[in-house]
């Protein structure tokens, strides 16, 4: 088990929004769902490796801007081509005000 690294601010990323975090030579996207909720997935479209922070967050689903392949940013669920392989997920909390991510080693 990985320590918990502090990604920013919880007031940072906007209520349904998405924003980037680069960690150990690798992308991730940090999202916040409208109820508050953080969470945590790789942040390259499995399709072409496109940063999926540019993507429109809409409920529990981002799109990729790119091809407009979606999933589910809870669960990584591929929900629409062109995108067939799901997101790796990785656990996010708040904590002191801070978002934090447990990324495996």
């Amino acid at each position: 088990m990985s320590d918990w690294i502090v990604v920013c601010a919880e007031d940072e990323i906007e209520l349904e929004d998405v924003i980037r975090f680069d960690h150990g030579g690798r992308t991730f996207a940090v999202y916040r769902s409208m109820e508050g909720e953080v969470f945590a997935t790789d942040g390259l479209c499995t399709h072409e490796q496109v940063h999926l922070a540019d993507g429109l967050v809409m409920d529990d689903t981002i799109e990729c801007p790119k091809h407009n392949g979606r999933f589910n940013y809870k669960t990584g669920a591929a929900l629409r081509s062109p995108v067939c392989e799901a997101l790796t997920t990785y656990p996010a909390r708040v904590r002191a005000g801070r978002i934090e991510v447990q990324i495996g080693g």
